[in-house]
């Protein structure tokens, strides 16, 4: 066990103890979803053992085909919370509409959104994948539940957390008070504080991005890549890797352990679509544990933390990482917008940028 000897289960409870007025409802549910987050890592860690792995042969609510992972995490993960007492309803990345806790069970007065399995085109390939989770407090726990609940800006949620699923399994979490990570002790069974008071390093050299995209790419995305690729010999002075795993838990959490900057922007290559990734399943999440570790989280145009959802399943873009990183890459964006650019390019930004078009 690590030295700390401090489980999940007491860290939630030590932190209920702050809140006389706390009724344990609270740290109830997020038992509950440590306890399906085991039974997600066993299954993606049987692999094909236990014939998780494949197509489901069906799509999502997206328009995505579901791995046979996607369909039975999504599962785990609705019966693990539905029964409790902790919930009034819950919403899922895989499922189209909410889903009120049946008549059946207890109501209670949280709500929990999720995207029960982040990463899982990787899953076939044996790379890391995980579950992100975000909890709310129903603004009327009275009234029957209904989308307009869910509606709610990320500086709301009451809880945002994720369970990596790579060679550890590991929760981390944040409730506001910090960003922690629990590693799963598999001899013992239980999640261990391993990763107290995260932190997201101020300054980083590497950034994680689909340049596959590169042509779809709005000026200021392109301008800032272009600096990073121009080295130590351009304008910011220094180097910097690339790296890309397609797995927003995996780059989540490789930025909080060693810095970095992370950007799915929005480009020009699905113009219906204001961005990619979801408000509710992930950004919002993601946002909150990376300012709670010191990070910043953006849109490009503003905190993603302060849009108002409109939709349950509303994409935008998402930038997040090294606090210095992501506000430069902000000034881009508000300098390309005002159309004061100019003093802020490179020269490789002209005609022949690495990025630019050919005459």
């Amino acid at each position: 066990m690590h030295p700390t000897n401090i489980t999940l289960t007491q860290f939630i409870i030590e932190s209920q103890r702050r809140y006389p007025q706390a009724t344990g409802e609270f740290s109830g549910l997020l038992n509950v979803i440590a306890t399906a987050c085991k039974v997600i890592a066993s299954a993606a860690g049987k692999g094909a053992l236990a014939g998780v792995l494949g197509s489901a042969e069906q799509v999502n609510v997206q328009g995505e085909t579901q791995k046979n992972l996607d369909v039975i995490s999504n599962e785990i993960l609705v019966r693990a919370t539905e029964w409790g007492g902790h919930l009034a309803a819950l919403a899922s990345e895989e499922m189209e509409d909410i889903y009120a806790v049946p008549d059946n069970y207890p109501c209670g007065k949280y709500l929990l959104l999720f995207d029960p399995l982040d990463g899982s085109s990787n899953i076939d390939a044996n790379i890391s994948v995980g579950t992100i989770f975000s909890v709310l407090r129903s603004p009327d726990p009275t009234a029957p539940p209904c989308l307009e609940h869910f509606l709610q800006t990320g500086v709301e949620q009451v809880c945002a957390g994720y369970a990596l699923y790579g060679p550890a399994t590991m929760i981390v979490l944040t409730t506001g008070q910090g960003t922690h990570g629990f590693t799963l002790d598999r001899d013992v069974g239980e999640f261990i504080l391993t990763h107290p008071a995260m932190q997201v390093p101020a300054a980083t050299q590497e950034f994680a991005i689909n340049t596959s995209n590169t042509r779809f790419w709005e000026p200021p995305v392109k301008r800032y890549i272009d600096e990073c690729l121009a080295g130590g010999g351009g304008s910011r002075g220094k180097d910097y890797n690339m790296r890309w795993i397609a797995s927003l838990v995996a780059e989540a959490h490789r930025i909080l352990t060693r810095g970095g900057v992370f950007l799915y922007p929005r480009d020009s290559k699905d113009p219906d679509k204001p961005g990619r990734l979801r408000l509710l399943y992930e950004a919002n999440p993601i946002g909150f544990i990376i300012e709670q570790a010191g990070g910043a989280c953006s849109t490009g145009r503003g905190r993603v933390l302060e849009v108002a959802p409109a939709a349950l399943h509303q994409r935008v873009p998402l930038i997040f990482g090294s606090r210095e990183e992501v506000e430069h890459i902000e000034l881009l964006y508000r300098a390309h917008d005002d159309g004061t650019d100019e003093p802020y390019r490179s020269p490789l930004f002209h005609e022949r940028g690495f990025f630019s078009e050919p005459a």
